[in-house]
C-alpha cells in the first residue's frame, strides 16, 4: 500500500471543511492554528507557501542597513568583522556562524527581540537567559553596550567571547 500519512485523502464532502490556504503575512500562532486544523499536510504547505518561508539573510541585513540609513561598512567595523568577509556575508557568499549573527546584531545595535528574529532568519538557536554566555549577551544587547565593551564583559565573566574561531558559536 502506497500510503502517506502525510497525505491523506479528503473525501469531496470534508474538502470545504479544510482551512483556507494561508493568506500572506500570517503570524506565527494563525500559520500554527492553521497547521494544527489541516488534514492534509501537502495541501497545507502548497497553500502556505509564502508564509513558510524565511528570507534570505543576506538579503535581511541589506534591508536593515537600508531601514537604518546604514552601509555595510560602518556595520561590520562596530561588528568587529573581517571586512571582507562582512562583505561576503551582505552578498551572500558566506553563510554566518551564530557567534557571527551576534557580531552582527552589535553592530546594527539592535534590541533583544531584533536580535530574536536575526537569530531566527539566520536559522540560529535562540538567544536562552538560562545560559551564561547568552543571558551576558542579552544583557549586553539590552543596555546597548558596544560589541568591544561585550567582549570585555565576556571575557571578565570567563565565559566564550564573539567571534573567537569556535565552530559551534
Amino acid at each position: 500500500m502506497n500510503h502517506m500519512p502525510y497525505e491523506e485523502k479528503i473525501p469531496p464532502e470534508a474538502a470545504e471543511k479544510e482551512p483556507a490556504a494561508a493568506a500572506p503575512g500570517l503570524g506565527t500562532e494563525e500559520l500554527l492554528a492553521l497547521l494544527f486544523n489541516t488534514t492534509n499536510l501537502s495541501l497545507f504547505l502548497n497553500g502556505s507557501a509564502s508564509d513558510i518561508t524565511l528570507p534570505n539573510f543576506h538579503e535581511y541585513i541589506s534591508s536593515i542597513c537600508a531601514r537604518q540609513n546604514e552601509v555595510p561598512e560602518h556595520v561590520i567595523q562596530r561588528a568587529g568583522l573581517e571586512k571582507s568577509f562582512g562583505h561576503q556575508l551582505f552578498s551572500g557568499r558566506r553563510t554566518p556562524s551564530r557567534a557571527t549573527v551576534l557580531q552582527l546584531a552589535f553592530g546594527f545595535s539592535l534590541s533583544v527581540p531584533e536580535t530574536q528574529a536575526l537569530l531566527k532568519i539566520a536559522r540560529k538557536s535562540p538567544l536562552y537567559p538560562r545560559v551564561k554566555r547568552d543571558a551576558a549577551i542579552i544583557y549586553c544587547l539590552y543596555h546597548d553596550i558596544p560589541f568591544v565593551d561585550a567582549q570585555i564583559i565576556l571575557y571578565d565573566l570567563n565565559l566564550p567571547v564573539l567571534g573567537g574561531g569556535r565552530k559551534n558559536d
